[in-house]
């Protein structure tokens, strides 16, 4: 090895170390997390007072000098120089997306790291919001049809973590994180690298826990360990805005490989960009809670959907929190790259989406940094990729069909069943 490989070695693994030093103040979630006495007051008060909500002050500069250090080493022409570069952009709009809570500005930072629901996708002349519309169009068609999509039963939160802590434990060896059941916690679940906590009290369906191990624990805790593995490359070890698009829609991406998403699931996340866009618009706090009460006559679940638009935000209106738009924009994206990747023969790029903490266009550089001995194979993969039979199946069939246009069949199908009277078949077959 020449010297002057070595030493872009080292400076690729200074910038990086540099780079996962400015993330380290960035805790986005737990900066715009409210006090659970806001909740029971605004409950207490039948939802007819805006809540009153206060944040930590962020001081930004600690991350923006560390920003302009790495700056200073990065040269983006280069494939790996722009990855760097990209993720020095995205902490530093994170830095000052958090010194800007409670005002304007701070949906002005957050647009640009997540997005907004009318802007249209880069690559496809579609929106979040044309998307999240066309889910629950579908399922508004689907209403007519008496299919019967309720639960057979509900599980316990003891019972989910005991049957989490077993699957964890499988998977991950003597690195699994530790299962905890907690009194307060905004979700029904939360996952890091270290621990899942699950809410006491909270009702599981049979899907809710296969949906909770491959969300949570087969993408959010692999990613995360597999990151602090990265020794040379410590920046795949930092979750930061820039990652959370690819992140999460991996993440769904995983309920739909395993079966465990529902219905609901997807109309939740496509309510969310609904919800968004009517903050954008000026609807206040009370006016959004209000929305999703209608969709689910639970004001405790109506004020959590509300407080992840407002979070950070204007509760007047105007200035929303858009991270919530990245669960059906990411699942497109990591949707399309892994078809798009399949069918131009390029499956040997699926691993390395678990290598760390990473966004989708990081991929190409990656590579590069694999080939360089810089980044490691990631140890911990989700099922559907270390035995990728079903995957692989299920792309050539997408493959396969996708060279099919459906306008004409939809046609004839619509014309063949026009008059054939509907099918109301039983909740369970009778013995």
């Amino acid at each position: 090895m020449t010297d002057a490989t070595e030493r872009e070695k080292e400076r690729i693994r200074d910038i990086t170390r540099v780079l996962h030093g400015a993330c380290r103040p960035l805790r986005i979630l737990s900066t715009l997390a409210w006090a659970p006495e806001v909740k029971e007051i605004f409950l207490a008060k039948d939802g007819r007072e805006l809540p009153e909500v206060s944040y930590p002050a962020f001081d930004p500069t600690p991350c923006i000098e560390a920003v302009r250090e790495a700056r200073r080493r990065i040269i983006p022409v280069t494939t790996i120089d722009l990855w760097l570069d990209r993720h020095a952009l995205s902490i530093e709009l994170g830095a000052r997306m958090l010194a800007a809570v409670g005002t304007t500005g701070f949906f002005e930072y957050g647009r640009q790291i997540y997005g907004e629901p009318t802007a249209p996708l880069r690559y496809v002349p579609v929106t979040p919001l044309d998307l999240a519309q066309s889910v629950l169009d579908t399922i508004t068609n689907l209403a007519h049809i008496e299919i019967h999509t309720a639960p057979p039963c509900y599980h316990s939160a003891e019972s989910v973590a005991e049957d989490l802590e077993r699957a964890v434990r499988a998977h991950f060896g003597d690195q699994a994180p530790a299962i905890e059941l907690v009194d307060r916690l905004s979700a029904n679940a939360l996952a890091t690298a270290r621990r899942i906590r699950v809410r006491r009290g909270a009702r599981f369906t049979d899907r809710d826990f296969t949906q909770l191990l491959h969300h949570e624990a087969h993408i959010h805790v692999a990613t995360s360990l597999n990151g602090q593995a990265q020794t040379d490359l410590p920046l795949l070890a930092a979750g930061h805005p820039g990652t959370t698009r690819t992140q999460e829609g991996l993440a769904v991406f995983a309920e739909i490989i395993s079966g465990s998403i529902e219905l609901d699931r997807l109309r939740r996340l496509a309510d969310r960009v609904l919800a968004i866009q009517m903050a954008i618009e000026g609807a206040d706090f009370l006016e959004v809670y209000r929305f999703y009460l209608e969709r689910t006559g639970d004001p405790d679940q109506s004020f959590e959907n509300t407080r992840r638009v407002f979070r950070g935000g204007v509760m007047t209106g105007g200035a929303p929190f858009t991270k919530d738009l990245v669960y059906l924009l990411g699942l497109l994206q990591v949707n399309n790259f892994i078809r798009a990747g399949f069918a131009a023969g390029r499956a040997d790029c699926l691993s390395l989406l678990f290598c760390g903490k990473l966004d989708l266009f990081d991929i190409p550089a990656l590579c590069e940094l694999y080939a360089m001995g810089l980044c490691r194979a990631p140890r911990f993969l989700p099922p559907w990729i270390s035995d990728p039979r079903y995957l692989l199946a299920i792309l050539t069939f997408s493959v396969f069909s996708s060279r099919v246009n459906l306008e004409p069949i939809v046609e004839v199908a619509s014309k063949l069943l026009d008059s054939a009277p509907v099918v109301r078949m039983p909740a369970r077959a009778e013995d």
